[in-house]
């Protein structure tokens, strides 16, 4: 036979990714039979490709087409073939469909006798067919008709018995090269009850290692099957005992196959998958076994161990069924939520066993994987009839809050879980007048998530920054605010996940999070996060104020510039020192985008009450970009009213500008109750927080005119070297609360708990009463005997509404 010499100049590819590659000039890089039934293939002119034995795949790449010439020719010239051909490929397309025309009186592969002394032989046999796929169809029916796998397995007994290792060595080789035919037909057989121990039993002597596995040992004694409602089916637990069988030598007893091998055992993949299929219709066909399963899941004289076992069936079940086409998928679901699922997973879920838990999470994921519409469904019209606290949801959030894993690995989970639930984009945007009384899925489910859920997810939030939980923890002497947040690093993870979802609901949300976050004053508990040692937690609070600036909102501007809630971010940047971090780079970001976008109400409050602070800071052009784009303004605004008549600045019309603004308030305020949606449960809405909009809004507007002029916002630096600010407007002016005494931002109260606020109504009947040492009117007359009194009265010394 014929010697393949390559001398010539060429790439030698040795094809089992990643490729090994080999170059050289005039020496010999290759030397290989040539095979006459070996199939050759030319392609693009300078390269020639083959596979040898045991799937060996070559490749030779040639410089120069001449000398990939001069090799085809000598393999043509063996195989007896035109060199003008490109033979190979040829061959290769023949070969793929002489498989599927091959007679069925073709003949078949000659089996040595079934002996001993013929095991190496068969085992080369079966190993040698392998690269050849007409050959591996031929083998599969030999096998196939002369019942061979059951005298194969007979020997297997024989060998092991005398403890014949040559020959269990030789079995394995042939057993693994039989369930790399890839043949159904083959797995039937060697899958059945009576063959599938003696399979695992062969493959347990791999050669290539020094004692053999015990996997026989494992399968009969270790793993055992639970029966959680007795199976009366045979052909079900048959079933079912072969799949996990068959799993387990696909997953454990078969090394992982190689990159030529792994197509070798699609049909085994096959074989699990339909087997799985069979198993979940089976089991959803039988009403009688599923009742059963539910009614003890549920009832409460069920012992734990038992329903952990009930639970973890179904997360099984659950699991299997994702191998169902979408219409059965759909169809399986149905029939779980129609037998009462969610119910179900309500209580087990509350249970203190954590494997249970954890189960019960599983299966929560592939129900609001499935349809998230019908988890909505099932808690709007649990809320009717249920508390708040026993709601499915709010279980969840429940769930997540106490997570005892150090690393909240179920939190996580859980967190995704709830923002797949509450996330618009999969929510109906079509009012279903029978579900939702004629409102969209996204209205009705998003007011009922704001009335009875989110007080109980941002619970953990407020508590840990709420006035008497700073104040304990306050740090005397230290230079930063007195508002310290938990240093414990589990509760500090609980936090981030609790922002990160809170993020989600300020861009996808709008309205519902808006008023929210206005009414329990939530932007300024959160920065109280800024002062966390932990920089992952504070990035997280910066996150969710860049989210609130990023929607260019006045309503949130208005909000933000009022409470003064740039003062943290700004104490922590300056905290931040010289350190060039994510965190440096964060806030720089925030405020780079106010420059880029030109935020005029921003721009102008830190230039205002900050630049001095900022000023020093010259490695960006941020803040200098700021002050230039205030200072722009600035001058147009000079020019509109310089060129507006003096009658039209007079103090009267100044007065009716900032009344109309007033009454843009009322009408907004008037809107979101004509909604009906109301965006905190009526036991959670104190009557501060239904103060907090209005004085919020109304009273705090007349600083404007006179914040340019005020210089008390000026920072100051303490004796540790870093600023602290003062200001007129602090939070308890922002929150209706006495101006008497003015205090740093830093050390006022959360406006949730200030009591220096009227009701709604009172504000509104206050605001329009004129009485001396009072508010002053938002109607003025021509001879208001006031007008004067008005003028000598600055904006920011007016009494607060509280007063």
């Amino acid at each position: 036979m014929e010697l393949l010499h390559v001398t010539t100049s060429c790439w030698l590819l040795e094809c089992s990714f990643p490729p090994i590659l080999a170059t050289t000039e005039s020496s010999l890089l290759l030397e290989s039979k040539i095979n006459p039934n070996t199939a050759y293939q030319k392609q693009q002119d300078t390269l020639i490709v083959w596979s040898e034995a045991e799937n060996y795949d070559l490749a030779l790449s040639f410089q120069e087409k001449a000398g990939c010439d001069e090799i085809w020719e000598k393999i043509c010239q063996v195989q007896g073939k035109d060199p003008s051909v490109e033979v190979t490929q040829d061959l290769i397309e023949s070969e793929e469909e002489h498989i599927e025309e091959m007679p069925e009186t073709s003949p078949l592969i000659d089996l040595p006798t079934c002996e001993l002394n013929k095991l190496e032989e068969i085992a080369d046999l079966v190993t040698s067919v392998l690269s050849s796929p007409i050959r591996r169809e031929k083998l599969a029916l030999a096998l196939e008709n002369e019942g061979y796998i059951k005298k194969l397995l007979q020997l297997f007994q024989v060998c092991e018995n005398l403890e014949n290792t040559e020959g269990l060595h030789h079995l394995y080789e042939i057993i693994r090269g039989i369930l790399f035919l890839n043949k159904a037909t083959l797995f039937e057989v060697m899958f059945s009850d009576e063959c599938i121990m003696d399979v695992v039993g062969c493959l347990e002597y791999d050669p290539s290692l020094a004692q053999p596995k015990r996997h026989r040992e494992f399968l009969t004694k270790t793993a055992k099957f639970k029966e959680v409602i007795p199976i009366t089916d045979s052909e079900l637990r048959q079933k079912i005992h072969q799949t996990y069988r068959v799993q387990y030598i696909q997953d454990i007893i078969l090394p992982t196959p190689s990159v030529f091998e792994e197509n070798f055992l699609s049909t085994l993949t096959s074989f699990i998958f339909f087997n799985k299929v069979e198993i979940v219709s089976m089991l959803q066909e039988d009403e009688k076994f599923l009742s059963e399963v539910f009614a003890q899941l549920t009832d409460e004289a069920t012992d734990d161990d038992k329903r952990c076992e009930l639970v973890n069936f179904f997360k099984e079940f659950c699991a299997f069924s994702q191998t169902l086409q979408p219409q059965n998928r759909d169809a399986f679901f149905k029939t779980l939520a129609k037998l009462g699922i969610l119910p179900a997973l309500e209580i087990v879920m509350g249970m203190d066993d954590l494997q249970v838990r954890s189960a019960a999470t599983d299966i929560f994921s592939y129900l609001v994987e499935f349809s998230p519409s019908m988890v909505r469904e099932f808690v709007m019209q649990e809320a009717q009839q249920s508390d708040d606290d026993i709601l499915l949801i709010n279980v969840v959030i429940e769930q997540m809050i106490c997570d005892t894993d150090p690393e909240l690995g179920g939190a996580v989970q859980l967190m995704g879980l709830l923002r797949t639930l509450i996330d618009p984009e999969n929510m109906l945007a079509t009012a279903n007048v029978r579900k939702h009384n004629g409102k969209t899925e996204k209205s009705e489910f998003l007011n009922f998530f704001y009335n009875h859920c989110m007080h109980v997810l941002t619970a953990p939030l407020l508590a840990n920054t709420s006035e008497d939980k700073c104040e304990k923890d306050a740090v005397v002497g230290s230079t930063k605010s007195n508002t310290i947040c938990p240093d414990n690093y589990q509760t500090a993870q609980l936090l981030a996940l609790i922002l990160e979802l809170l993020t989600f609901c300020v861009e996808h949300h709008t309205y519902h999070i808006k008023n929210y976050i206005m009414n329990k004053d939530l932007l300024r508990r959160v920065l109280v996060l800024m002062n966390s040692k932990h920089t992952f937690l504070a990035l997280c609070a910066l996150r969710f104020m860049r989210r609130i600036i990023g929607l260019k909102d006045e309503f949130y501007n208005r909000y933000i510039t009022k409470g003064n809630l740039f003062e943290p971010v700004i104490n922590a940047l300056l905290d931040n020192g010289t350190r060039y971090n994510l965190l440096n780079s964060a806030v720089i970001e925030l405020f780079e985008f106010i420059r880029v976008e030109d935020i005029k109400s921003l721009i102008a409050h830190i230039v205002e009450n900050f630049y001095n602070a900022l000023e020093s800071i010259e490695y960006v052009q941020t803040f200098k970009g700021l002050k230039t784009k205030y200072e722009q303004e600035k001058d147009r605004q000079n020019q509109k009213l310089n060129s507006v008549p003096s009658i039209l600045r007079s103090n009267r019309f100044r007065r009716d500008a900032r009344a109309l603004e007033e009454d843009e308030e009322m009408w907004f305020n008037e809107d979101e109750e004509e909604e009906g949606e109301a965006v905190v449960p009526p036991v959670e809405k104190s009557k501060q927080e239904d103060d907090f909009p209005d004085s919020y809004e109304k009273f705090m507007e007349t600083k404007k005119a006179k914040e340019s002029e005020d210089k008390e916002n000026l920072p100051k630096r303490t004796s540790a070297g870093g600023f602290k600010f003062t200001f007129s407007h602090s939070a308890g002016a922002a929150n209706g609360a006495n101006g008497a005494n003015s205090k740093s931002v830093a050390a006022q109260t959360s406006p949730a708990s200030s009591n220096g606020s009227s009701s709604k109504n009172a504000t509104l009947t206050t605001a329009v009463t004129a009485t001396k040492g009072s508010l002053v009117g938002l109607v003025d007359y021509p001879d208001d005997e006031d007008d004067d009194e008005e003028e000598e009265t600055s904006p920011r010394k007016r009494p607060r509404l509280g007063s």
